[in-house]
């Protein structure tokens, strides 16, 4: 079975699709809303901040671990030697399986409204309610997207993970270049820049520094296995840390750049007005109401073809994460339970799928999915997934650089970040990289995933009284 693992073809290849897994709707969607939330301009110094600072030493060290193992996020400890810390990669699989679960529900939304574009259906933003709530529609969506992933995921790391990054990728960043490009030719865009790009120093508070480090965190694929798995396939010869230095760049890139094409179009919709970005046009709002809004105001033709060139770009974006996701549990299969690739990707959509009913019924189709399910501040079931995967995000993340750096050891880590990276020991980067994960990352990643538990899960606002304080 070994041999089914797979390999990717050269860097770029791993490059591309590593870079593929993080950007995704997490880049288009969720972060143009954080940063709505968290006061534009503040938001987004803070975000790079901690993604080249923060984040990037355990993307280093979830690709090393990978490489090092050959192995899925469950099987890589053991092949270390530590059986007893099997529950990390656990973590990992599972936060993968349940992001994917509901993930596929909403990458199936924007596959939807692909079509209700191109075909000048603008009314559908009108009625996103009841788009939602129509099982046929958003399952078949859900099925073709789900079906599709399994597809590119089931021809193997060469065949099929890294040949759709090397053709999606670019085409992501052309189309995303492009919109952009044409969304600051509108009126009042510039109003959309200004709250994008010209910082407001009284705006960076706690709330939105612990933002910003949780938008990182999650927009670059960590602690959920996927770079762990992926580095399981990267040659020895391959340089991880400009391997992650390219990623973290890519992914940071587009975000900003999916930025730059959001807010220039919020504003054109609002005629300049960009007061309301934190309130009701958060969440889905943002995209699934008001674009659609903008590309109307185009004109049916040219609507049509920009709308529906948005959609397809967020169908796009999605489908680069989602398998992603999916090969997380595939490599489990693969190398756990010794079954063919094939066999292995089907048992994994199948139970994806099922697990992702009741988040696929939490949007109007179920009332109880929808409006009952009142668990931990939550009021439907797909928002409740996304807070607790959240959580399993940052305690993964956290416990795997403390293995790294105490378990494991730091020695072993330079061992193998100096396979591809001559002299990495006496380099500047090796130091900062051993600091950080041995004393910065552990403590910042505990604090953060302790306020998130308190604030999702108790409704205790660490923030407020943290802002008291300082």
């Amino acid at each position: 079975m070994v041999a089914e693992r797979g390999k990717f073809t050269n860097k770029l290849g791993f490059i591309l699709a590593a870079a593929g897994s993080a950007v995704g709707l997490g880049n288009i969607w969720k972060f143009p809303f954080e940063v709505g939330l968290g006061g534009g301009a503040a938001f987004v110094v803070m975000y790079l901040v901690f993604c080249f600072l923060l984040c990037f030493p355990v993307m280093v060290t979830e690709i090393a671990i990978g490489r090092k193992t050959r192995k899925n996020p469950v099987g890589a400890f053991t092949a270390l030697g530590f059986k007893n810390w099997r529950f990390i990669g656990v973590f990992g699989v599972l936060a993968g399986i349940l992001i994917l679960s509901f993930y596929n529900v909403i990458a199936g939304w924007a596959f939807g409204f692909f079509f209700e574009m191109v075909t000048g259906n603008f009314s559908v933003s009108k009625h996103f309610g009841d788009f939602t709530s129509d099982m046929i529609k958003v399952g078949t969506y859900a099925v073709i997207f789900m079906s599709a992933t399994s597809f590119f995921v089931g021809r193997g790391v060469s065949g099929g993970i890294e040949k759709l990054s090397k053709i999606l990728m670019p085409t992501l960043i052309i189309m995303i270049v492009i919109i952009a490009a044409y969304a600051l030719t509108l009126s009042n865009a510039f109003e959309g820049i200004k709250f994008y790009l010209i910082p407001d120093l009284n705006e960076i508070t706690i709330n939105t520094i612990g933002g910003a480090l949780r938008q990182a965190f999650f927009s670059l694929s960590l602690g959920m296995g996927t770079l762990i798995t992926y580095g399981s396939y990267l040659s020895k010869n391959d340089n991880v840390i400009s391997s992650a230095a390219y990623i973290t760049l890519a992914d940071v890139s587009i975000a900003f750049v999916a930025g730059m094409m959001i807010f220039p179009l919020v504003a054109f919709i609002n005629q300049g007005d960009m007061s309301t970005v934190a309130s009701d046009q958060a969440g889905p709002g943002l995209i699934f109401i008001t674009m659609p809004r903008a590309f109307e105001t185009l004109g049916p033709n040219l609507g049509a073809f920009v709308g529906g060139t948005f959609f397809l770009l967020l169908s796009f974006a999605a489908l680069t994460s989602t398998v992603s996701l999916l090969e997380v549990p595939t490599a489990y299969i693969v190398d756990e339970w010794k079954v063919s690739r094939k066999k292995a990707v089907l048992i994994a959509s199948i139970i994806i799928f099922l697990i992702g009913l009741p988040s696929m019924l939490a949007n109007g189709a179920s009332d109880f999915f929808s409006n009952q399910f009142k668990i931990a501040g939550s009021s439907d079931f797909l928002s409740l997934v996304s807070k607790i995967t959240d959580s399993m995000l940052l305690l993964g993340g956290m416990c795997i650089v403390i293995f790294a750096a105490y378990i494991w050891k730091k020695e072993q880590l330079n061992e193998e970040i100096s396979n591809g990276y001559e002299g990495f020991k006496k380099k500047l980067v090796s130091k900062y990289l051993n600091f950080t994960i041995s004393y910065v990352s552990p403590i910042i990643l505990a604090i953060l995933f302790v306020i998130v538990v308190l604030s999702e899960f108790f409704g205790v606002n660490v923030y407020n009284y943290l802002s008291i304080l300082f």
